[in-house]
């Protein structure tokens, strides 16, 4: 990580603070979930490192971006990482995102497909008006303010007893990043999220959507969705959850590997 660079650039009227791997290699950007950071990214940047210049940025309201009073909507987040995209004057990037970063890559494919050159949805947040309203009836919240009250270490603590099989890099990274989520960000909770099932089927470059056996999204869900966008890929990891990134990281990063591969050889 020595050689990455972090910096802040103005895009969509906010300032979005990036880490960045760099070399002048194609470009991917990885958007993380709520109350995570684009830090977080770290273990999957260092396998891609070599062959991409990995951009990873803090989600508004994230990290070290701005917290502005408003504009957490998806379409704000999608906004921004297109605002990225042209304040860095970026050839065409690979979107990756997980959970809320996935339905931000969605709607950014969806919508601005002559940005990018393909995508990929980690158990993005592809949820149905009840599981929207249950989520923001529910109280994460409430305990994600509790947590801002914890120092850095009681955080650490709580991730070494919660998940053992982690590294302590991990462990302090995703501490960190819980401390620096603010509670406007908790706003793209509110329903209603944009329809996935429409972003999808309007997809029209290369998209993988990968999945746990224990995550979000089915594999009902995404057979639907394939069906409705034959060119949609789909790719099951088992033994994972929602954070499948982190509970198969091996197996998660051969898979986006694979995926960058494939394109790499048609262009």
């Amino acid at each position: 990580m020595t050689n990455w660079k972090t910096a802040v650039c103005e895009a969509n009227n906010i300032q979005i603070h990036y880490t960045r791997t760099g070399g002048g290699k194609p470009p991917v950007i990885l958007l993380h979930g709520l109350m995570t950071n684009g830090l977080c990214w770290t273990g999957l940047a260092r396998t891609l490192a070599h062959d991409y210049d990995v951009i990873m940025p803090d989600a508004r309201g994230h990290g070290q971006s701005s917290v502005p009073d408003y504009g957490y909507r998806y379409e704000d987040l999608a906004n921004d990482v297109a605002g990225l995209i042209d304040a860095l004057r970026l050839p065409a990037p690979v979107l990756i995102g997980h959970s809320m970063g996935g339905m931000t890559a969605a709607v950014v494919a969806s919508r601005k497909p002559d940005l990018l050159r393909g995508v990929v949805l980690a158990d993005p947040t592809f949820l149905s008006p009840q599981v929207q309203r249950e989520v923001r009836d529910s109280n994460v919240a409430d305990q994600h303010r509790q947590v801002l009250n914890l120092s850095l270490d009681e955080l650490i603590a709580e991730a070494r007893t919660r998940h053992p099989h982690r590294s302590p890099e991990t462990w302090e990274l995703f501490a960190r990043a819980r401390l620096q989520t603010s509670m406007a960000a908790f706003d793209v909770l509110t329903p209603p999220n944009p329809d996935y099932s429409q972003l999808v089927s309007k997809i029209d470059i290369p998209a993988l959507l990968v999945l746990g056996d224990r995550g979000v999204v089915s594999m009902a869900v995404a057979e639907t969705l394939q069906r409705l966008n034959p060119r949609l890929q789909v790719a099951q990891i088992p033994e994972a959850g929602h954070s499948l990134h982190m509970d198969q990281p091996e197996r998660f990063a051969a898979t986006v590997k694979t995926f960058l591969s494939s394109m790499d050889a048609f262009t």
